[in-house]
């Protein structure tokens, strides 16, 4: 049971990173503004957004193959949900213990100035987040087998994976 589950969690950090990596690649090859949503799953990934299957396919291989040749950089998003949820944890956190001392309507100063700087902190700490848990640019086993368009109506894309690799 364990085990299962620690396979899937690195599934799911694998193609985390594949995931931001297309996006990155994506981002950088439109040479302007497109907006993309992705989401990770223990078989690939989901694109939602405005691009054409064949180029969401080259965007994944080149990612997978940049990935490999070391470019972690590319797994680390400052678009990452994870840096969003890790900045309202913290901020709700620092204005909570902050205002929960007595005269809460004193104490608003202190608990915006407490929220601001968890904010400042977050930045840096969900690319830490992703680097050590949420991501892994170990991807030296992992494939591209297959991009499936999920909706006719919305620009809905599967980006299927398998792992070839060790199971370790």
């Amino acid at each position: 049971m364990m085990l299962a589950l620690l396979r899937h969690l690195r599934a799911v950090r694998r193609n985390h990173a594949l995931e931001h990596a297309t996006i990155a690649v994506l981002l950088a090859r439109s040479g302007r503004p497109v907006q993309l949503l992705g989401r990770a799953s223990a078989d690939g990934f989901y694109i939602v957004g405005r691009v054409g299957p064949e180029d969401l396919q080259a965007a994944a291989l080149e990612a997978l193959l940049r990935l490999r040749r070391g470019e972690s950089y590319l797994a680390i998003s400052p678009l990452c949900g994870t840096n969003l949820s890790l900045t309202g944890i913290l901020t709700g956190l620092a204005a909570f213990l902050v205002s929960r001392r007595s005269g809460r309507w004193e104490r608003l100063p202190q608990a915006v100035l407490a929220a601001m700087l968890a904010t400042v902190a977050a930045q840096p700490l969900g690319r830490l987040v992703q680097k050590h848990l949420t991501t892994s640019a170990q991807v030296d086993g992992l494939e591209v087998v297959g991009i499936e368009a999920l909706d006719t109506r919305l620009p809905v894309y599967k980006v299927r994976t398998a792992w070839r690799g060790p199971d370790a």
